[in-house]
């Protein structure tokens, strides 16, 4: 009835079941009564019935059209039983499958090991029986009776109580498994999706494509039967490495290799950068990172120390600096960031509290009269007769600074929150 790749399910024996019906479902109920409409001595059942609730039937053996046990009888002596059903034919697999992937809840339902009356009913109507009915379940015996002996009769009962728990059970026996039959309604709904938004698209007036839309129970319905998202892969060990652009086609006017090359080495490092921050611990806690201006991207890209010279002028002249204007930039962002080039760039006038705060600290440094004169000019204290200055940035800290050949200052470290500190740090080094 079958070929040798079949697919087939065994389930281990169950314990006895003392005290209690075999069918808890209504289809686990309907197998019974097929058996027991179909049985003509009904003394045989209810032997059948004894020897299942004594625990004397063994592994079960489901296949397509063919359940196979072997059955303990009373007097120790061991037969093969074998119970045969009809499968469904391809075409009425076909009717069952294109009635089930119309109706999101009979997916659901089966997915929950459930097999409500409208699955059946539905089924009945598309010409598909899925129950067996009366004279359907036949039985073959070592024993050689000609009608459903206790040993087959054994062995419903017993598998009465396998449906209880997986009507998949019935549809192997039908002729589909599990997987089988959830990859077909997958292929099924999944074309239905497509041929509906194509009849929308077709049917949509003034040639305006439309929207297709999914209705949330038949997503949910759908979550079981979909591939399992493939698992994310390992953080890699380093950023990638852009392929080079140093090739004999002539890459066309307007088109510099290099940058090109500089922009897709700086987009692996800042994937690389957001791929381990979004891994990290407590990163749904963070702020969002503040959005750069074109002109502090330029500092930033340049600050990568990946641009050749031809590059960084091209930045530099983007911007609207002197080269090197964006080597003092390039300094200040190396210490801190965004925070350390506005601090570069801006000229502000803290108020009077903040001064004679910055004042005391200072004073407080040094013993009286040994203290460096300072000259204040806004947020700008310089060292009276040295190339040295703090500048007092808007987050309170104090940034060192340094006035190198052509008499321009450039960043000389980073940042302090003690101005007497800060100040100390780059007398030392002048």
């Amino acid at each position: 009835m079958s070929g040798t790749n079949e697919p087939e399910r065994t389930f281990a024996a169950l314990p006895p079941a003392r005290g209690r019906g075999f069918a808890a479902s209504w289809w686990g109920q309907a197998w019974l009564k097929a058996l027991e409409d179909t049985a003509l001595d009904g003394a045989q059942l209810k032997r059948g019935r004894t020897l299942a609730r004594e625990g004397r039937v063994g592994a079960v053996s489901v296949r397509p059209g063919r359940l196979t046990a072997v059955v303990q009888h009373g007097d120790a002596t061991a037969y093969r039983s074998d119970v045969l059903l009809q499968e469904l034919s391809e075409e009425e697999w076909d009717r069952f499958l294109d009635m089930a992937s119309e109706r999101s809840g009979h997916i659901a339902a089966l997915l929950d090991r459930e097999m409500p009356p409208h699955l059946v009913e539905d089924a009945a109507a598309a010409g598909v029986e899925l129950l067996p009915g009366i004279g359907d379940l036949e039985p073959e015996c070592g024993c050689e009776a000609w009608d459903h002996c206790p040993h087959s009769a054994a062995l419903c009962y017993q598998v009465a109580r396998l449906l209880d728990q997986d009507p998949f059970v019935l549809l192997l026996l039908r002729g589909r498994d599990e997987r089988r039959l959830l990859d077909e309604l997958q292929v099924r709904s999944a074309a239905r999706a497509v041929g509906g938004a194509g009849a929308e698209q077709a049917e949509e007036p003034d040639g305006l494509p439309a929207t297709h839309a999914v209705r949330a129970d038949e997503a949910f319905a759908a979550r079981d039967i979909l591939p399992p998202l493939p698992p994310p892969p390992p953080m890699p060990a380093e950023p990638g490495s852009p392929p080079s652009l140093d090739v004999d086609t002539d890459p066309g006017d307007g088109i510099e290799p290099e940058a090109l090359e500089l922009l897709a080495a700086d987009s692996a490092v800042r994937a690389f950068a957001m791929l381990a921050d979004a891994l990290a611990a407590g990163h749904e806690g963070q702020p969002l990172p503040a959005v750069l201006t074109p002109e502090q991207d330029a500092v930033r890209l340049a600050a990568g120390g990946r641009a050749d010279a031809r590059t960084a002028a091209r930045l530099a002249a983007a911007v609207g600096r002197h080269p090197a204007e964006l080597d003092a930039a390039v300094r200040a962002w190396r210490y801190g960031g965004a925070t350390a080039l506005a601090v570069h760039d801006e000229e502000w006038s803290p108020g009077p509290e903040e001064l004679a705060r910055a004042g005391a600290r200072l004073a407080a440094a040094w013993e009286e009269g040994e203290g460096p004169r300072l000259r204040v000019t806004g947020n700008r204290w310089t060292v009276a007769g040295s190339g040295v200055q703090l500048r007092l940035g808007r987050e309170g800290r104090w940034w060192p600074y340094r006035k190198e050949g052509g008499g321009r200052w450039v960043p000389a470290g980073p940042a302090d929150d003690d101005p007497a500190a800060a100040l100390a740090v780059v007398l030392s080094g002048s």
